[in-house]
C-alpha cells in the first residue's frame, strides 16, 4: 500500500490574501524549533538509560512532532526524513523485526552515527523508541546503546529540519516570484500550505482514526498509532490543535465554521477516555470514536468551504491510502 501525501489542486480566481508569512513565523518556525529542542533533551535523557527519564523525554519529543508532522513538504520531503522520524503506519510490523535483527546481532552501527544513519528506517525514530521503551524485553548494555543511537539520530534529523527551515526554506516560501525556483507565485505558496492542511486532516481521518477502527465486524485496535505508550488519542488531539493553528494562520481572516468544527471535535476528543483507542472493539466505545472521526470529516468540509474556496483551490484526487 502506498501512502502518497499529495493532492491535485486547481486554481481559480482568489479573493483572499492568505497569511503565508504568518504561517511561517508563527507556526512552522517555532514548531520546528520546539521539535529540535525536545529531541535534544531526549537524547540527553538517554545518557543514563534511566527508564523514567527516557519515557518522559520520548513523550515530550512525540508531543513536539505532532506540532510539525503535517508539514510534509520542503526540507522533510527533500531529505526524505519523514519515515526516519516516525515509521508509521507499519502494517507488517517492520519496526519490531528491524530492532530484533539489530539486537540479535548486536550490530556495532549503534556506536557510529554515520553507520546508524544507514540502518533500516524502521529501526529509527519515534516508533523505534516506543518499542524500546514500552515493549517487554531484557534490558542490556546493547539495548541501552541502541536507545541512545535512535535518540541521537532523531535529534540530528530534527536539527537538520529546523536549520533548513530557518536558514533557507522560510525565505523561499515567504518570497515567491519568478526568480524563486521553488515557489513562483504567492498563489503557489498558499496552495502548498493548503495541501499541508487538507492532507493533514485526511491523514488524521483515514489513518490515525480509520486504521484502528477498521470495520465494525473487523476492528483493528493493534493498528492504533503509538498504542504501546498509550498516546494514540493524545496524538489525535495534538494534531487537531496544530492543524487548527495552521488553518487560522493561513486563512488570515475569520473562519467561523472551521473554528466551530475544530472546537467541537477537540471537545469530543477531550471527552473520550480511551488513550490507546482500544475501545474500537467495543460497540459502545466504538460509536464515540466514530463520532470523533465524523467530527474530523466536518472540519474537512468547513476548511474546504472557507479556506480552500477563498484561496482559489480545490482538492482533487488524493491517494493517501491508495495503490
Amino acid at each position: 500500500m502506498k501512502h502518497l501525501l499529495w493532492a491535485a489542486l486547481v486554481a481559480i480566481p482568489t479573493t483572499l490574501a492568505a497569511g503565508v508569512s504568518t504561517v511561517v513565523t508563527d507556526h512552522i518556525l517555532p514548531a520546528h524549533a520546539r521539535f529540535a529542542a525536545a529531541t535534544q533533551d531526549l537524547a540527553a535523557a538517554t545518557e543514563a538509560c534511566d527508564q523514567t527519564e527516557m519515557r518522559a523525554g520520548y513523550h515530550a519529543a512525540f508531543d513536539a512532532w505532532m506540532g510539525v508532522n503535517h508539514i510534509q513538504f520542503g526540507p522533510i520531503e527533500a531529505e526524505g526524513l519523514s519515515l526516519a522520524i516516525a515509521f508509521w503506519p507499519d502494517p507488517k510490523n517492520q519496526t519490531e523485526k528491524a530492532l530484533a535483527r539489530l539486537i540479535a546481532a548486536e550490530d556495532p552501527a549503534v556506536h557510529d552515527p554515520a553507520q546508524f544513519a544507514e540502518v533500516s528506517v524502521a529501526a529509527q525514530g519515534l516508533m523505534a523508541l516506543e518499542s524500546l521503551l514500552y515493549t517487554e524485553r531484557e534490558e542490556t548494555a546493547y539495548t541501552c546503546a541502541l536507545t541512545q543511537a535512535v535518540a541521537g539520530h532523531l535529534a540530528r534529523n530534527a536539527t537538520r529540519l529546523e536549520t533548513a527551515w530557518r536558514e533557507s526554506h522560510a525565505d523561499l516560501l515567504t518570497d515567491p516570484g519568478p526568480e524563486n525556483d521553488t515557489y513562483k507565485s504567492q498563489a503557489e505558496a498558499q496552495r502548498v500550505l493548503y495541501t499541508a492542511l487538507s492532507t493533514g486532516l485526511e491523514f488524521l481521518h483515514d489513518q490515525r482514526l480509520g486504521r484502528p477502527l477498521g470495520t465494525f465486524d473487523r476492528p483493528r485496535p493493534k493498528r492504533a498509532e503509538a498504542r504501546r505508550s498509550e498516546r494514540s488519542l493524545r496524538n489525535i488531539t495534538l494534531s487537531l490543535q496544530a492543524l487548527q493553528a495552521l488553518a487560522i494562520a493561513l486563512a488570515g481572516e475569520d473562519i467561523p465554521k472551521s473554528q466551530m468544527a475544530f472546537a467541537d471535535t477537540l471537545a469530543r476528543a477531550g471527552a473520550l477516555d480511551d488513550p490507546a483507542l482500544q475501545g474500537v472493539a467495543d460497540p459502545a466505545a466504538r460509536f464515540r470514536i466514530e463520532v470523533l472521526q465524523q467530527g474530523v470529516a466536518a472540519i474537512q468540509r468547513a476548511v474546504a468551504e472557507e479556506i480552500g474556496a477563498a484561496l482559489g483551490v480545490r482538492a482533487g484526487f488524493n491517494a493517501l491510502d491508495g495503490d
